[in-house]
């Protein structure tokens, strides 16, 4: 990797649950991180029901970036990641209402309507996505016809932002690649899909590739930054994944990688996409990587479902519950005395009362319930741990991958009994780190972009795997 002096980015990080703005300081053997802000994303329930606060991220970001460049004021670069499927529809550049949530119940009748179009199975012979009921197509399969035909774009949510800084409206490859809409090369849209979903062609905006360049801030974003005036902002591997996946130190043709945080995203990295009968029976996806790689994998429910068993019983106490306390005693639980549920239940998408269901899920599989938080904290991790070992034994088949090593990244790192028990239950060696990889990725393809480093996704991941901090879980008996 050839490099010239370090030098400085911004990465807007925008996760399901929280938002941060970090500095990336990047060079031949640097790579360093600042968080200047971090600021909740709470989703907002209307009488149309669950939305994304999209304004209020927006001006928590810019409230952040105006604090990086006070931090750092050779910042070359801005670049933004999120969260996939969700989208604005905007006319003449006004959206017309926040954003829906992922999790809102309302695509039910999506689904109907593309499946009465075209069956999952045609569906995944040309866009290799697995089914998930909150895939953009189905979202906007479930729009009032009359809004469609209003807006004159949509724009998924780090392009929303993205255009918001700069203008100028694109669509990011990795994350256009999640709606479903997407040609097999991942390069454009695939307009006789479109057409034949019914859906409006017109609406989406050209697509470009990580490291390009969208353009520079407008003049007034730039002055209420305190920016030098033509600061770019450059399109990053915005689907978080993406970005995630760029920073696994891993060696990509023998291991595989969970990116673990509110969601569980398992898979292997391939040269193109895998749309074989095993793929479609094991309801793996295809997704776009940075330089054209292809991200294999598979939803697991992830980090949710403890999250938000932590937030029912502190609806139910009235107080807060001290999530690493009932983690530091989860290991004290006997495995075999906890029961192994499906994580990837529909019944855990939606918020609620996650031990309730919990219960409900064994009560009607025979097994016997957690009896204590301890236990139910235990169970979600054995859980998990099984839903991660299955999934990376999956991806290995199916994208033809020996995969020797499982390289965990994201929040989920953070945890060492799962990283443990993933070890445990796959038979296989889990590398923990890093736990800002969404970060990290964002601020290397920025980095490149620059010119501050050069190289291959291998030359990244070997700076990666120099710099930042990682642990190994060996797997026992």
């Amino acid at each position: 990797m050839s490099t010239r002096a370090p030098g400085a980015v911004a990465a807007v990080d925008l996760g399901a649950t929280s938002g941060r703005v970090i500095v990336g300081r990047v060079g031949a053997d640097t790579l360093e991180m600042e968080h200047v802000a971090r600021f909740p994303n709470d989703p907002v329930a209307l009488a149309d029901g669950l939305h994304w606060n999209v304004l209020g991220l927006y001006g928590a970001a810019l409230d952040g970036l105006r604090k990086a460049f006070r931090a750092e004021p050779s910042i070359a670069s801005i670049g933004v990641d999120s969260w996939a499927v969700d989208y604005a529809l905007l006319r003449e550049g006004r959206m017309l209402g926040e954003p829906f949530h992922y999790r809102d119940a309302r695509t039910a009748i999506g689904v109907q309507r593309v499946h009465e179009r075209m069956p999952h199975a045609e569906l995944f012979a040309r866009n290799g996505l697995q089914f998930l009921p909150f895939n953009t197509l189905y979202q906007l399969a479930a729009e009032p016809a009359d809004l469609l035909a209003f807006a004159d774009t949509a724009l998924l949510v780090p392009d929303l932002i993205g255009c918001w800084l700069t203008g100028v409206a694109r669509a990011e490859a990795t994350n256009a690649s999640t709606t479903g809409l997407l040609r097999g090369d991942g390069r454009d849209w695939d307009a006789e899909l479109v057409t034949a979903l019914g859906l409006p062609g017109r609406i989406l905006s050209p697509v470009v590739a990580p490291g390009e360049a969208l353009g520079p801030l407008r003049p007034e974003v730039a002055a209420r930054l305190d920016a030098p005036a033509g600061t770019t902002v450059t399109a990053v591997g915005s689907h978080d994944t993406a970005s995630a996946v760029v920073a696994v130190p891993m060696q990509a043709d023998a291991a595989a990688y969970i990116s673990c945080g509110t969601w569980g995203l398992v898979g292997v990295e391939v040269d193109r996409p895998v749309r074989s009968p095993a793929a479609l029976q094991a309801n793996f996806t295809n997704e776009g990587g940075v330089d054209g790689r292809i991200r294999l994998l598979h939803n697991v429910m992830g980090l949710w479902i403890l999250s938000e068993a932590v937030r029912g019983w502190e609806r139910e106490q009235g107080h807060r519950i001290d999530l690493p306390t009932l983690l530091d005693s989860a290991p004290d639980v006997d495995p075999r005395s906890v029961p192994v549920f499906d994580v990837d239940d529909p019944r855990f998408l939606p918020p609620g009362d996650m031990p309730a269901r919990i219960d409900a899920w064994c009560a009607e599989h025979g097994l016997r319930a957690p009896r204590t938080r301890v236990d139910h904290v235990r169970a979600i991790v054995e859980s998990l741990a099984q839903a991660f070992a299955d999934a990376v034994h999956q991806a290995a088949r199916i994208g033809a991958v020996e995969v020797r090593t499982i390289h965990i990244v994201g929040g989920g790192a953070l945890n060492e009994l799962l990283c443990q028990r993933t070890a445990d239950r796959a038979g296989l060696p889990v590398v923990a780190g890093p736990v800002e990889a969404t970060a990290l990725g964002n601020v290397l393809v920025q980095a490149r972009a620059a010119g501050l480093v050069t190289g291959s996704l291998a030359a990244l991941r070997d700076l990666v795997a120099r710099t930042q901090p990682l642990r190994r879980h060996e797997p026992r008996a």
